[in-house]
Protein backbone atom coordinates (compact mmCIF):
# COMPACT_ATOMS: atom_id res chain seq x y z
CA UNK A 1 0.00 0.00 0.00
CA UNK A 2 1.60 3.64 -0.86
CA UNK A 3 -0.09 5.65 2.11
CA UNK A 4 -1.24 5.33 5.58
CA UNK A 5 -5.02 5.48 4.89
CA UNK A 6 -6.11 7.89 7.54
CA UNK A 7 -3.22 9.59 8.99
CA UNK A 8 -3.72 12.03 11.53
CA UNK A 9 -1.64 15.37 11.01
CA UNK A 10 -1.44 18.52 12.38
CA UNK A 11 -0.36 21.40 10.75
CA UNK A 12 1.35 24.31 12.54
CA UNK A 13 0.40 27.42 10.70
CA UNK A 14 -2.44 28.50 8.44
CA UNK A 15 -0.19 30.98 6.12
CA UNK A 16 0.55 29.76 2.42
CA UNK A 17 2.54 27.08 2.74
CA UNK A 18 0.04 25.68 5.67
CA UNK A 19 -2.91 26.33 3.37
CA UNK A 20 -1.09 24.76 0.33
CA UNK A 21 0.35 21.43 2.48
CA UNK A 22 -3.09 21.15 3.82
CA UNK A 23 -4.73 21.23 0.67
CA UNK A 24 -2.86 18.71 -0.69
CA UNK A 25 -2.82 16.39 1.96
CA UNK A 26 -6.67 16.45 2.67
CA UNK A 27 -6.92 15.52 -0.84
CA UNK A 28 -5.24 12.16 0.25
CA UNK A 29 -7.91 11.32 2.53
CA UNK A 30 -5.61 12.41 5.32
CA UNK A 31 -7.70 14.05 8.70
CA UNK A 32 -6.13 17.55 8.73
CA UNK A 33 -6.16 20.16 11.75
CA UNK A 34 -4.25 23.54 11.27
CA UNK A 35 -3.80 25.55 14.01
CA UNK A 36 -3.09 29.22 13.49
CA UNK A 37 -4.16 31.96 16.02
CA UNK A 38 -4.79 33.91 13.03
CA UNK A 39 -9.00 33.57 12.70
CA UNK A 40 -8.92 34.87 9.16
CA UNK A 41 -6.39 32.73 7.82
CA UNK A 42 -8.01 29.38 9.42
CA UNK A 43 -11.38 30.97 7.94
CA UNK A 44 -10.13 31.10 4.67
CA UNK A 45 -8.41 27.61 4.81
CA UNK A 46 -11.76 25.76 6.03
CA UNK A 47 -13.25 27.48 2.79
CA UNK A 48 -10.82 25.52 0.26
CA UNK A 49 -10.00 22.51 2.15
CA UNK A 50 -11.76 19.13 4.06
CA UNK A 51 -9.58 20.25 7.46
CA UNK A 52 -10.65 20.79 11.10
CA UNK A 53 -9.26 24.23 11.77
CA UNK A 54 -8.35 25.41 15.77
CA UNK A 55 -7.35 28.62 16.78
CA UNK A 56 -4.84 29.57 19.18
CA UNK A 57 -1.25 29.52 19.94
CA UNK A 58 1.09 26.65 18.77
CA UNK A 59 3.53 26.54 21.05
CA UNK A 60 0.77 26.58 24.04
CA UNK A 61 0.20 23.70 25.73
CA UNK A 62 -3.83 23.68 26.54
CA UNK A 63 -4.32 24.87 22.53
CA UNK A 64 -1.95 21.43 21.43
CA UNK A 65 -3.87 19.06 23.58
CA UNK A 66 -6.92 20.36 22.03
CA UNK A 67 -5.62 19.53 18.90
CA UNK A 68 -5.14 15.89 19.58
CA UNK A 69 -1.47 15.64 19.08
CA UNK A 70 -0.76 13.13 21.15
CA UNK A 71 -2.57 11.09 18.06
CA UNK A 72 -0.49 12.84 15.65
CA UNK A 73 1.44 10.96 13.12
CA UNK A 74 2.76 14.01 11.59
CA UNK A 75 3.18 17.23 13.32
CA UNK A 76 4.55 19.82 10.88
CA UNK A 77 5.22 23.58 12.31
CA UNK A 78 5.41 25.62 9.31
CA UNK A 79 4.94 29.13 10.77
CA UNK A 80 6.60 32.46 10.05
CA UNK A 81 9.15 32.36 13.02
CA UNK A 82 11.83 29.86 13.24
CA UNK A 83 11.63 29.81 16.96
CA UNK A 84 8.42 29.14 17.37
CA UNK A 85 8.25 26.28 15.01
CA UNK A 86 11.27 24.55 16.81
CA UNK A 87 9.39 25.09 20.33
CA UNK A 88 5.85 23.66 18.74
CA UNK A 89 7.70 20.99 17.11
CA UNK A 90 9.43 19.90 20.27
CA UNK A 91 6.22 20.07 22.61
CA UNK A 92 3.97 18.17 20.10
CA UNK A 93 6.56 14.97 19.80
CA UNK A 94 7.03 15.35 23.93
CA UNK A 95 3.29 15.26 23.81
CA UNK A 96 3.08 12.06 21.73
CA UNK A 97 3.00 12.51 18.07
CA UNK A 98 5.04 9.77 16.23
CA UNK A 99 6.72 12.00 13.71
CA UNK A 100 7.57 15.81 14.41
CA UNK A 101 8.87 18.14 11.43
CA UNK A 102 9.87 21.94 12.01
CA UNK A 103 10.41 24.74 8.51
CA UNK A 104 14.18 26.85 9.88
CA UNK A 105 15.64 29.63 8.04
CA UNK A 106 19.01 28.45 9.80
CA UNK A 107 21.77 26.85 7.75
CA UNK A 108 23.51 26.12 10.84
CA UNK A 109 21.05 24.23 12.14
CA UNK A 110 21.64 21.53 9.35
CA UNK A 111 25.12 21.05 10.28
CA UNK A 112 25.46 16.99 11.04
CA UNK A 113 26.81 17.75 14.92
CA UNK A 114 24.07 20.31 15.56
CA UNK A 115 21.13 18.10 13.39
CA UNK A 116 21.72 15.70 16.32
CA UNK A 117 20.92 17.97 18.77
CA UNK A 118 16.79 18.65 17.58
CA UNK A 119 17.02 14.92 17.01
CA UNK A 120 17.62 14.51 20.61
CA UNK A 121 15.19 17.47 21.43
CA UNK A 122 12.41 15.12 19.49
CA UNK A 123 12.42 17.06 16.01
CA UNK A 124 12.88 14.29 13.73
CA UNK A 125 12.96 16.76 10.50
CA UNK A 126 14.31 20.09 10.76
CA UNK A 127 13.35 21.66 6.80
CA UNK A 128 15.10 24.85 5.25
CA UNK A 129 12.91 25.65 2.16
CA UNK A 130 15.28 28.44 1.13
CA UNK A 131 18.74 26.02 0.80
CA UNK A 132 16.94 23.69 -1.33
CA UNK A 133 15.42 26.26 -3.79
CA UNK A 134 19.18 27.43 -4.06
CA UNK A 135 20.10 24.35 -4.45
CA UNK A 136 17.72 23.29 -7.58
CA UNK A 137 19.08 26.72 -9.08
CA UNK A 138 23.00 25.54 -9.21
CA UNK A 139 21.43 22.46 -10.57
CA UNK A 140 19.31 23.96 -13.17
CA UNK A 141 22.55 26.50 -13.89
CA UNK A 142 24.52 23.21 -15.05
CA UNK A 143 21.64 22.39 -17.58
CA UNK A 144 20.66 25.59 -18.80
CA UNK A 145 18.73 24.55 -21.83
CA UNK A 146 16.12 22.50 -19.39
CA UNK A 147 13.31 24.11 -17.19
CA UNK A 148 13.00 21.67 -14.27
CA UNK A 149 16.27 19.07 -13.88
CA UNK A 150 15.56 16.31 -11.36
CA UNK A 151 17.80 13.26 -10.73
CA UNK A 152 16.78 9.26 -9.88
CA UNK A 153 19.24 7.16 -8.50
CA UNK A 154 22.57 9.28 -8.67
CA UNK A 155 21.95 10.57 -11.40
CA UNK A 156 21.20 7.36 -13.60
CA UNK A 157 18.49 8.29 -14.79
CA UNK A 158 16.87 12.08 -15.16
CA UNK A 159 13.55 13.96 -15.32
CA UNK A 160 14.25 16.69 -17.64
CA UNK A 161 11.65 19.35 -18.30
CA UNK A 162 11.81 21.47 -21.50
CA UNK A 163 10.16 23.79 -23.49
CA UNK A 164 9.10 23.35 -27.32
CA UNK A 165 10.49 26.17 -29.07
CA UNK A 166 9.65 27.61 -32.79
CA UNK A 167 12.72 26.16 -33.77
CA UNK A 168 11.91 22.78 -32.44
CA UNK A 169 12.24 19.44 -34.90
CA UNK A 170 9.56 17.76 -32.65
CA UNK A 171 6.39 20.09 -33.66
CA UNK A 172 3.23 18.23 -35.07
CA UNK A 173 5.51 14.83 -34.41
CA UNK A 174 3.28 12.25 -33.09
CA UNK A 175 4.48 10.10 -30.00
CA UNK A 176 5.27 7.23 -32.12
CA UNK A 177 6.68 9.19 -34.79
CA UNK A 178 9.71 10.41 -32.29
CA UNK A 179 10.56 6.99 -30.54
CA UNK A 180 10.16 4.51 -34.10
CA UNK A 181 8.51 1.70 -31.63
CA UNK A 182 12.20 0.72 -30.36
CA UNK A 183 12.52 -1.74 -27.80
CA UNK A 184 15.61 -0.06 -26.44
CA UNK A 185 14.64 3.34 -25.67
CA UNK A 186 17.07 5.95 -24.20
CA UNK A 187 14.43 8.47 -23.12
CA UNK A 188 10.34 8.99 -23.11
CA UNK A 189 8.32 11.22 -23.54
CA UNK A 190 6.10 10.75 -19.43
CA UNK A 191 3.83 14.01 -19.63
CA UNK A 192 3.08 16.85 -21.55
CA UNK A 193 1.95 20.27 -19.80
CA UNK A 194 -0.56 22.52 -22.47
CA UNK A 195 -2.78 25.63 -21.63
CA UNK A 196 -2.72 24.59 -17.80
CA UNK A 197 -3.53 20.59 -17.94
CA UNK A 198 -1.34 17.85 -18.12
CA UNK A 199 -1.56 15.08 -19.93
CA UNK A 200 -0.30 11.69 -19.77
CA UNK A 201 0.51 10.98 -23.75
CA UNK A 202 -0.19 8.19 -25.76
CA UNK A 203 1.46 6.90 -29.05
CA UNK A 204 -0.94 8.81 -31.35
CA UNK A 205 -0.58 12.41 -29.12
CA UNK A 206 1.27 15.12 -31.28
CA UNK A 207 3.97 17.57 -29.73
CA UNK A 208 2.82 21.47 -30.15
CA UNK A 209 4.92 24.44 -29.70
CA UNK A 210 4.70 26.20 -26.04
CA UNK A 211 4.23 22.70 -24.73
CA UNK A 212 6.18 21.87 -21.89
CA UNK A 213 7.65 18.30 -22.36
CA UNK A 214 8.74 16.11 -19.08
CA UNK A 215 10.80 13.65 -20.30
CA UNK A 216 13.14 10.55 -18.23
CA UNK A 217 16.49 10.12 -19.25
CA UNK A 218 19.32 7.65 -19.32
CA UNK A 219 22.45 9.61 -18.45
CA UNK A 220 23.76 9.30 -22.41
CA UNK A 221 20.61 10.29 -23.68
CA UNK A 222 20.34 13.93 -22.43
CA UNK A 223 21.86 15.56 -25.05
CA UNK A 224 20.12 13.92 -27.66
CA UNK A 225 16.55 15.14 -25.73
CA UNK A 226 17.93 18.94 -25.34
CA UNK A 227 18.30 18.62 -29.03
CA UNK A 228 14.73 18.45 -29.54
CA UNK A 229 14.30 21.15 -27.35
CA UNK A 230 16.24 23.67 -29.97
CA UNK A 231 18.05 24.79 -27.36
CA UNK A 232 21.85 23.93 -26.31
CA UNK A 233 23.66 23.90 -23.10
CA UNK A 234 25.43 26.97 -22.35
CA UNK A 235 28.28 27.67 -19.97
CA UNK A 236 27.18 29.99 -17.58
CA UNK A 237 30.24 32.92 -16.91
CA UNK A 238 28.61 36.25 -16.18
CA UNK A 239 25.37 36.30 -14.27
CA UNK A 240 22.79 39.04 -12.23
CA UNK A 241 20.75 37.95 -9.03
CA UNK A 242 17.87 39.92 -8.58
CA UNK A 243 17.35 40.65 -4.28
CA UNK A 244 19.45 39.58 -1.20
CA UNK A 245 17.24 37.38 0.06
CA UNK A 246 18.28 33.81 1.45
CA UNK A 247 17.98 32.04 -1.91
CA UNK A 248 20.19 34.80 -3.77
CA UNK A 249 22.75 34.81 -0.88
CA UNK A 250 23.25 31.22 -0.55
CA UNK A 251 23.15 30.84 -5.01
CA UNK A 252 26.06 33.58 -4.80
CA UNK A 253 27.96 32.27 -2.16
CA UNK A 254 28.23 28.50 -3.75
CA UNK A 255 28.79 30.21 -7.15
CA UNK A 256 31.30 33.42 -6.75
CA UNK A 257 34.27 31.83 -7.27
CA UNK A 258 33.15 30.11 -10.82
CA UNK A 259 31.03 32.47 -11.76
CA UNK A 260 31.64 36.81 -12.67
CA UNK A 261 27.76 37.65 -10.33
CA UNK A 262 26.52 41.18 -9.96
CA UNK A 263 24.05 40.84 -6.31
CA UNK A 264 21.22 43.88 -7.05
CA UNK A 265 19.17 44.87 -3.78
CA UNK A 266 17.18 47.95 -3.32
CA UNK A 267 17.96 47.89 0.75
CA UNK A 268 21.39 50.39 1.20
CA UNK A 269 22.16 48.78 4.42
CA UNK A 270 21.41 45.47 3.48
CA UNK A 271 23.37 45.87 0.09
CA UNK A 272 26.59 47.09 2.92
CA UNK A 273 26.09 43.91 5.08
CA UNK A 274 26.11 41.83 1.78
CA UNK A 275 29.44 43.33 0.44
CA UNK A 276 30.98 42.34 3.45
CA UNK A 277 29.61 38.57 3.54
CA UNK A 278 30.50 38.20 -0.52
CA UNK A 279 33.51 38.95 -1.09
CA UNK A 280 33.72 38.13 -4.62
CA UNK A 281 30.07 39.16 -5.52
CA UNK A 282 29.76 42.64 -6.60
CA UNK A 283 26.78 44.42 -5.03
CA UNK A 284 24.93 46.94 -6.03
CA UNK A 285 22.41 48.97 -4.59
CA UNK A 286 19.81 49.55 -7.25
CA UNK A 287 16.14 49.10 -7.89
CA UNK A 288 15.42 45.96 -10.15
CA UNK A 289 12.34 47.66 -11.13
CA UNK A 290 14.12 50.44 -13.08
CA UNK A 291 14.94 49.38 -16.10
CA UNK A 292 17.53 51.95 -17.37
CA UNK A 293 19.78 51.34 -14.33
CA UNK A 294 19.24 47.00 -14.70
CA UNK A 295 20.61 47.75 -18.85
CA UNK A 296 23.19 50.32 -17.04
CA UNK A 297 24.63 47.62 -14.86
CA UNK A 298 25.02 45.45 -17.90
CA UNK A 299 21.71 42.63 -17.88
CA UNK A 300 22.10 42.35 -21.84
CA UNK A 301 25.73 40.98 -21.07
CA UNK A 302 24.65 38.46 -18.72
CA UNK A 303 24.34 34.61 -19.38
CA UNK A 304 21.46 33.74 -16.41
CA UNK A 305 19.37 36.08 -14.69
CA UNK A 306 17.71 35.33 -11.60
CA UNK A 307 15.12 37.06 -9.76
CA UNK A 308 14.43 36.43 -5.56
CA UNK A 309 13.05 39.58 -4.03
CA UNK A 310 10.09 38.91 -2.10
CA UNK A 311 7.99 39.96 -4.43
CA UNK A 312 6.47 37.87 -7.26
CA UNK A 313 5.32 40.76 -9.42
CA UNK A 314 8.61 42.13 -9.20
CA UNK A 315 11.12 38.98 -9.99
CA UNK A 316 8.33 38.29 -12.77
CA UNK A 317 8.65 41.57 -14.83
CA UNK A 318 12.73 41.90 -14.08
CA UNK A 319 12.74 38.44 -15.57
CA UNK A 320 10.89 39.90 -18.65
CA UNK A 321 13.03 42.02 -19.01
CA UNK A 322 16.06 39.75 -18.98
CA UNK A 323 14.78 38.00 -21.39
CA UNK A 324 13.82 40.74 -23.97
CA UNK A 325 17.17 41.75 -23.37
CA UNK A 326 18.66 38.37 -24.86
CA UNK A 327 19.91 36.51 -21.42
CA UNK A 328 19.82 32.93 -22.23
CA UNK A 329 18.52 31.50 -19.05
CA UNK A 330 16.31 33.33 -16.71
CA UNK A 331 14.74 31.98 -13.45
CA UNK A 332 12.28 33.65 -11.23
CA UNK A 333 10.65 33.08 -7.74
CA UNK A 334 7.12 32.99 -7.80
CA UNK A 335 5.14 32.19 -4.81
CA UNK A 336 2.25 33.09 -5.76
CA UNK A 337 0.97 29.55 -7.55
CA UNK A 338 -1.52 31.53 -9.38
CA UNK A 339 1.01 33.62 -11.22
CA UNK A 340 2.82 30.53 -12.14
CA UNK A 341 1.19 29.62 -15.47
CA UNK A 342 0.96 33.21 -16.52
CA UNK A 343 4.95 33.59 -15.91
CA UNK A 344 5.51 30.10 -18.17
CA UNK A 345 3.47 31.50 -20.70
CA UNK A 346 5.91 35.08 -20.59
CA UNK A 347 8.61 33.14 -21.60
CA UNK A 348 10.41 32.90 -18.19
CA UNK A 349 12.85 29.48 -18.30
CA UNK A 350 12.02 28.44 -15.29
CA UNK A 351 10.16 29.09 -12.17
CA UNK A 352 10.82 28.12 -8.28
CA UNK A 353 8.55 28.25 -6.07
CA UNK A 354 9.43 27.17 -2.43
CA UNK A 355 5.90 25.71 -1.21
CA UNK A 356 6.11 22.99 -3.64
CA UNK A 357 9.92 22.46 -2.88
CA UNK A 358 8.80 22.20 0.84
CA UNK A 359 5.11 20.15 -0.47
CA UNK A 360 7.58 17.56 -1.92
CA UNK A 361 9.80 17.13 1.16
CA UNK A 362 7.12 16.91 3.41
CA UNK A 363 4.86 14.46 1.06
CA UNK A 364 7.49 11.48 1.52
CA UNK A 365 6.49 11.62 5.50
CA UNK A 366 2.79 10.59 4.21
CA UNK A 367 3.75 7.56 2.29
CA UNK A 368 5.53 4.68 2.44
CA UNK A 369 8.91 4.36 3.66
CA UNK A 370 9.77 2.60 0.26
CA UNK A 371 8.98 5.94 -1.42
CA UNK A 372 12.92 7.12 -2.26
CA UNK A 373 12.54 10.49 -3.30
CA UNK A 374 9.37 12.83 -4.60
CA UNK A 375 9.08 15.63 -5.84
CA UNK A 376 6.17 18.11 -6.83
CA UNK A 377 6.43 19.74 -10.28
CA UNK A 378 6.43 23.39 -11.01
CA UNK A 379 3.68 24.10 -13.70
CA UNK A 380 2.05 21.08 -13.85
CA UNK A 381 -0.34 19.32 -11.42
CA UNK A 382 1.80 16.09 -11.08
CA UNK A 383 4.46 14.54 -9.14
CA UNK A 384 7.37 12.23 -9.79
CA UNK A 385 8.14 9.40 -7.51
CA UNK A 386 11.42 7.15 -6.94
CA UNK A 387 9.63 3.19 -5.62
CA UNK A 388 12.13 0.46 -4.65
CA UNK A 389 10.42 -2.91 -5.80
CA UNK A 390 9.02 -5.40 -3.00
CA UNK A 391 9.75 -8.94 -3.26
CA UNK A 392 6.53 -10.65 -4.39
CA UNK A 393 5.23 -7.38 -5.38
CA UNK A 394 2.35 -7.68 -8.30
CA UNK A 395 5.18 -5.56 -10.92
CA UNK A 396 7.62 -8.65 -10.46
CA UNK A 397 4.94 -10.36 -12.32
CA UNK A 398 4.07 -9.78 -15.67
CA UNK A 399 5.25 -7.73 -18.10
CA UNK A 400 4.14 -3.57 -17.68
CA UNK A 401 1.59 -3.76 -20.49
CA UNK A 402 -0.04 -6.61 -18.83
CA UNK A 403 -0.03 -4.88 -15.34
CA UNK A 404 -3.02 -2.59 -15.52
CA UNK A 405 -1.14 0.36 -14.23
CA UNK A 406 -3.80 3.66 -13.59
CA UNK A 407 -4.21 5.67 -17.05
CA UNK A 408 -3.05 8.63 -15.47
CA UNK A 409 0.39 7.38 -14.02
CA UNK A 410 3.26 6.03 -16.21
CA UNK A 411 6.17 3.84 -15.70
CA UNK A 412 9.22 6.05 -16.96
CA UNK A 413 12.30 4.03 -15.99
CA UNK A 414 14.26 1.21 -13.90
CA UNK A 415 17.77 0.73 -12.03
CA UNK A 416 18.94 -2.55 -11.67
CA UNK A 417 22.42 -2.41 -9.97
CA UNK A 418 24.33 0.08 -11.56
CA UNK A 419 21.81 -0.36 -15.27
CA UNK A 420 19.28 2.05 -16.22
CA UNK A 421 16.74 1.68 -18.60
CA UNK A 422 13.78 3.47 -19.86
CA UNK A 423 10.81 1.26 -19.39
CA UNK A 424 8.60 -0.01 -22.24
CA UNK A 425 5.27 -1.87 -22.66
CA UNK A 426 7.72 -5.25 -22.70
CA UNK A 427 9.53 -4.41 -20.00
CA UNK A 428 9.56 -6.60 -16.82
CA UNK A 429 10.34 -5.51 -13.45
CA UNK A 430 12.62 -7.53 -10.72
CA UNK A 431 12.61 -6.82 -6.89
CA UNK A 432 14.64 -4.74 -5.60
CA UNK A 433 14.85 -2.46 -8.60
CA UNK A 434 14.44 1.37 -8.36
CA UNK A 435 11.39 2.79 -10.46
CA UNK A 436 10.53 5.75 -10.99
CA UNK A 437 6.72 6.64 -11.86
CA UNK A 438 5.27 9.92 -13.21
CA UNK A 439 1.56 10.53 -11.93
CA UNK A 440 -1.46 13.18 -11.96
CA UNK A 441 -2.61 13.50 -8.26
CA UNK A 442 -6.20 10.94 -8.88
CA UNK A 443 -2.87 8.12 -9.37
CA UNK A 444 -1.64 8.44 -6.06
CA UNK A 445 -3.24 6.72 -4.08
CA UNK A 446 -3.53 3.43 -6.48
CA UNK A 447 0.41 3.43 -7.89
CA UNK A 448 1.96 2.06 -4.39
CA UNK A 449 0.27 -1.41 -4.43
CA UNK A 450 2.22 -2.46 -7.42
CA UNK A 451 5.20 -2.43 -6.08
CA UNK A 452 5.04 -3.61 -2.49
Amino acid sequence: MLKLYGMKIVIAGAGEVGSHLAKMLSSEYHEITVVDNDPKRLESIAGMADVIVLEGECTNFAVLRKAAVRKADLYIAVMPEETSNIVSAMLAKQLGARKSIARIDNNEYLEPNNKEIFINMGIDYLFYPEKVAAQEVINLLGHTSTTEYVDFSGGKLSLVVFKIDASSPLIDKTLLEVTDSRDQLPYRTVAISRGGETLIPRGSDQFKEGDNIYVIANQHAERDVMAFSGKTNIDIKNMMILGGSRIGVQVATQLQEEVNIKLVDYTAEKAYKLAESLDQTLIINEDGRNTDAMVEEGLSNMDAFLAVTGRAETNILAAMLAKRLGVKKVIAEVENLNYINLAESMGIDTIINKKLIMASNIFRFTMSTDVQAIKCLTGCDAEVLEFIVKPNSPATKSRIKELDFPRDAMIGGVVRGDKAFIAVGSTEINAYDRVVVFALPSAISRIGRFFN
